[in-house]
């Protein structure tokens, strides 16, 4: 089964406009996947740690935290995940330094099979400019 899951930019340190892709996984992918299929998308370093929460905004107290440091996001499988608890969301932070904030949202209830020859996780459409991980401050200095 194929999930879609919509990938909003909330907030980054040198986040400086909007950006949402959408992303097709598989239901079996891990939230490991995911971070790797968003990391893709958004052509980041992968030289940060990261984690997902569940929770009613991305810095909520009361929240479910998949990380590492726990290995729950390498045994956690998208499809396992949803539904989510009621009025809760999925969101991912990368590097806990610059705190990139991404809310993940499920857009549609049915999962269709996965099509033949086509590779998982993969960006199927985005709107805005992509963040930019590391401007180079230098070239606006002149």
């Amino acid at each position: 089964m194929i999930l879609t899951l919509k990938v909003k930019l909330i907030s980054g340190m040198y986040a400086t406009g909007d950006w949402q892709g959408v992303i097709e996984i598989d239901a079996d992918d891990t939230l490991e996947d995911l971070h790797f299929a968003i990391q893709k998308a958004v052509k980041f370093d992968n030289d940060h740690m990261y984690e997902f929460r569940i929770g009613r905004t991305e810095r909520s107290r009361d929240r479910e935290v998949f990380d590492d440091e726990t290995g729950n996001v390498y045994e956690q499988t998208i499809g396992g995940l949803y539904p989510l608890p009621g009025k809760k969301s999925l969101y991912y932070l990368f590097d806990y330094g610059d705190d990139w904030f991404f809310k993940i949202v499920k857009t549609q209830k049915t999962y269709p099979a996965p099509q033949p020859g086509v590779s998982y996780p993969r960006l199927v459409q985005e709107t805005g400019d992509k963040p930019e991980q590391y401007p180079n401050w230098d070239e606006e200095e002149e």
